[in-house]
């Protein structure tokens, strides 16, 4: 257990605290800042609408409050942003260390799963949050003036576009903007509400449990259908912990404690004091707030903050694929680095545009941000509850606390968030299907490709041949040409089956043959040092395992630089890649259905080459194929 891994020794965590926190602000907040657009709106013009009276009033705000202390603070905060994978977080890190610190035991497929299937539920959620967050802010245009109502969806449409074609340039530029602007947006929050809790102080009392108790005395039914609306208050509390490794748990606890949450109680109980007034400002309490001078500026500076929310999560969603190529979840796509600074800059194009697809597509079915707070929740408590299960085998396994307080603790977790799931299952009917449609979708391509690929290196591994022996029966007998021939293996043993096809066809050796395997380790980034493994096999013959974090890029011409011991330096000029392409063959052997035999060569015949997925230089490449019948 690293306690301070996060706030110091975590990558791209530079700088002075004040600065680091303003950042967090902009990026890690965004989400959850922009929930009281929507958030006391659907708990009593949803799916399952509330009298807008006191009784209801103070029990749903005193259910948000305990709900952002109890979930945000309690458990992310202070628990489980403290499970860093050397400084980083977020499902795939927490797998990763989970699966590191225990090693291949009954349960690690098990473990497996839980982490794919939340990675799975982050994408439903990438797509649902630029959705629901633009929209809800650009139907503020409405308060301003009904006669804005038809522009409402082409406005949103037209931005959510342009968000995603600035994608390919960076957000290096603009990224210095989102913490100041976020910072004005939450005083913003803060001040407005303010201003309404003056008429009514009285409306700090629901910090006080009680009332929320008797919300569920007076009609559990309701109350228990309600956490499917109060539950989008805590949208985006998995960015704090998947964010980690940019700002620091430091920083992002203090931003959260000393601004963020204020801000977000501040603006809740001001949203509450307004309904005591009027009841029918319930239509959208948010942009009611404000007096009528100040509703277009508020409208403008939520869009903004909308774009920032959804800036955060389209970067994460870039990010958490990266992670899963790497660790071997996903195949090989093209990763363009939009920084030259900032190794965790980087866009995914397949991702940028199947997400903007998916998101217009979106907004023209569900038309609304009250439509679309159904499809919401369900998305982001099945991850919490998942994240639940994953803390309670960190705290048996990996701290090790004591038995009772892991019990007690995981369990307290695994009823909260259940029955925020439980509450949000009731609305699958009403769009809560789409993230799980998503999820199920994405879970299948990740437990395709990880499955498919043990299945073809267990074929291969059965065709290969021991090195040793193909060095004393080769070594000799064929002509060796000058140069470096470097082969890439995926596995640690045998001989890389385009070695095997050279010596077959040209029937020649250079004079030093590199066997190359290129290994992921469970951590983000390793240190520079000791990062090859080198062993000299013989008759100019080289074994040379690199080694990389889950979050690093692979340059294997620079990695190679900096390689010793291997019969001298190597130079880009006479050395040779040679890369082996398998044609898959689905089959009725044993392994997978034989529909997702097809779907993994489909995935495999799309994804990128090693060429470019390597940066192997495109003029020194020879590959060469073979058939595998899986």
């Amino acid at each position: 257990m690293t306690d301070s891994a996060g706030d110091a020794s975590g990558h791209g965590v530079h700088g002075k605290l004040p600065a680091l926190a303003l950042g967090a602000l902009g990026v890690v907040f965004g989400d959850i800042g922009t929930s009281p657009l929507y958030a006391l709106k659907e708990s009593f013009v949803g799916h399952h609408p509330l009298a807008v009276d006191p009784e209801h009033i103070y029990g749903v705000l005193s259910l948000i409050f305990w709900t952002m202390t109890l979930i945000v603070t309690v458990k992310y905060v202070f628990i489980v942003m403290r499970a860093d994978n050397h400084g980083e977080g977020g499902s795939m890190a927490l797998l990763a260390l989970i699966s590191r610190k225990l090693g291949v035991t009954r349960w690690t497929p098990w473990i497996a799963i839980l982490g794919v299937l939340a990675t799975a539920l982050f994408y439903g959620d990438a797509i649902i949050t630029p959705a629901i967050s633009v929209l809800s802010a650009v139907e503020g245009l409405e308060v301003v003036n009904p006669g804005f109502e038809p522009f409402v969806l082409p406005i949103a449409i037209i931005i959510l576009i342009g968000l995603f074609l600035i994608q390919k340039h960076g957000t290096a530029r603009v990224g210095a903007l989102f913490g100041p602007v976020m910072a004005l947006y939450f005083l913003a929050l803060a001040g407005l509400g303010l201003l309404n809790i003056a008429r009514h102080p009285e409306i700090i009392s629901i910090v006080n449990p009680l009332w929320a108790l008797r919300f569920f005395l007076l009609d559990p039914e309701l109350a228990f259908l309600a956490l499917g609306s109060v539950v989008l208050a805590v949208t985006g509390a998995e960015a704090l912990y998947a964010d980690m490794g940019h700002f620091g748990r430091k920083a992002i606890s203090i931003a959260w404690l000393y601004a963020a949450l204020p801000c977000l109680l501040l603006n809740y109980m001001g949203q509450g004091a307004l309904l005591l007034d009027q009841p029918q400002a319930a239509e959208n309490p948010f942009f009611l707030l404000a007096p009528e001078w100040a509703r277009l500026p508020l409208v403008i500076l939520a869009t903004l903050a909308t774009i920032i929310a959804s800036q955060a999560v389209i970067s994460g969603a870039f990010s958490v694929t990266q992670q899963a190529v790497q660790l071997g979840f996903l195949p090989r796509l093209r990763i363009a680095h939009t920084s030259a600074s900032a190794q965790g800059q980087i866009y995914v194009p397949l991702v940028n545009w199947t997400l903007l697809l998916f998101v217009v597509l979106l907004v023209l079915g569900f038309q609304s941000s009250s439509n679309l707070a159904a499809a919401y929740g369900i998305a982001v408590t099945g991850t919490m509850v998942i994240t639940a299960c994953m803390l309670g085998v960190l705290t048996f396994t990996v701290w090790r606390w004591p038995p009772l307080l892991a019990g007690a603790v995981t369990g307290l977790f695994l009823m909260v968030d259940g029955v925020y799931f439980a509450s949000n299952a009731t609305k699958i009917p009403d769009g809560g299907w789409f993230p799980l449609l998503v999820a199920a979708a994405v879970f299948l391509m990740l437990t395709t490709w990880a499955t498919g690929r043990k299945i073809m290196n267990f074929y291969l591994m059965e065709g290969a041949m021991d090195v040793g022996l193909f060095i004393q029966s080769v070594a000799k007998s064929l002509k060796r040409v000058p140069g470096t021939a470097i082969f890439l293996n995926s596995r640690l043993e045998g001989v890389p089956p385009a070695l095997l096809h050279n010596v077959k066809h040209n029937k020649i050796l250079h004079e030093r043959i590199i066997i190359l395997t290129v290994k992921t380790k469970g951590v983000p980034h390793l240190p520079l040092d000791g990062r090859a493994e080198v062993s000299d096999l013989g008759s100019g013959f080289y074994r040379v395992v690199l080694r990389h974090g889950f979050m690093e890029e692979v340059d294997i011409p620079a990695a190679m630089k900096a390689v010793s011991g291997c019969g001298g330096p190597i130079n880009v000029i006479d050395t040779s890649y040679f890369l082996s392409r398998e044609t898959l063959i689905p089959s009725e052997k044993p392994g997978m259905a034989i529909w997702r035999e097809k779907l993994f060569a489909w995935m495999m015949r799309n994804a990128v080459t090693p060429m470019d997925f390597f940066n192997l230089p495109t003029n020194r490449v020879v590959e060469l194929g073979s058939q595998v019948e899986i």
